[in-house]
């Protein structure tokens, strides 16, 4: 048998053995894929990933805010001046359909359940002749605290003493006065007059 022949048999015997080597590791890793937990314990699109950590999760806040106090201020027969004064410039107009302006808001952030709503307002030429708006719109105090993710301990700190507090303090400490004038400590400069004595 030739040096070749030899070599070609060992390379043969090798790659059969390689083959079936990385055939059990693939069948064994795909065996062990499916005692793992599903990927959606790896998620971020859940609260906490591997229930430990919260991702940062950005603010997101689209159109416009219309409170309840704002809607009551616009009444039908209103010009699109008048009413983009109050509630500012809409979010959507459609070309394809001019009379319609709608105000949408949603707002999604970190600690406060999202929020959706949209203001639908009708125009008949320059008037304004119907708003569709949901029922339950909120004051401006209540989206403030429906968005507010600050925890109140509710309790506030106290800044100052009662008058009883006070009296019930030891008196300062005064130091005892010394007879002579305080000497001042470090170096003494003298500088020459900036500009010449008369």
């Amino acid at each position: 048998m030739s040096l070749n022949s030899r070599i070609a048999s060992i390379a043969r015997r090798n790659a059969s053995g390689v083959a079936t080597a990385g055939l059990v590791v693939g069948l064994l890793a795909l065996g062990g894929c499916s005692q793992m937990p599903k990927f959606d314990a790896f998620s971020v699109s859940g609260d906490k990933v591997l229930g430990l950590v919260t991702p940062y999760r950005v603010e997101i806040v689209q159109g416009n805010v219309v409170t309840k106090d704002q809607l009551a201020a616009i009444k039908p027969g209103m010009t699109r001046a008048q009413v983009r004064d109050v509630l500012g410039s809409p979010l959507l107009t459609d070309v394809f359909h001019e009379a319609r302006w709608d105000y949408v808001f949603t707002i999604r952030r970190q600690g406060a359940a999202p929020q959706n709503r949209h203001i639908l307002l009708t125009f008949d030429g320059d008037s304004l002749s119907k708003i569709d708006a949901p029922d339950d719109l909120p004051t401006e105090k209540e989206f403030i605290a429906s968005i507010n993710t600050l925890k109140v301990s509710g309790k506030e700190p106290k800044l100052e003493l009662t008058e009883e507090e006070r009296k019930a303090l030891p008196p300062p400490v005064r130091p005892a006065a010394t007879t002579a004038a305080a000497e001042p400590v470090g170096p003494t400069r003298e500088y020459p007059p900036l500009e010449p004595r008369r």
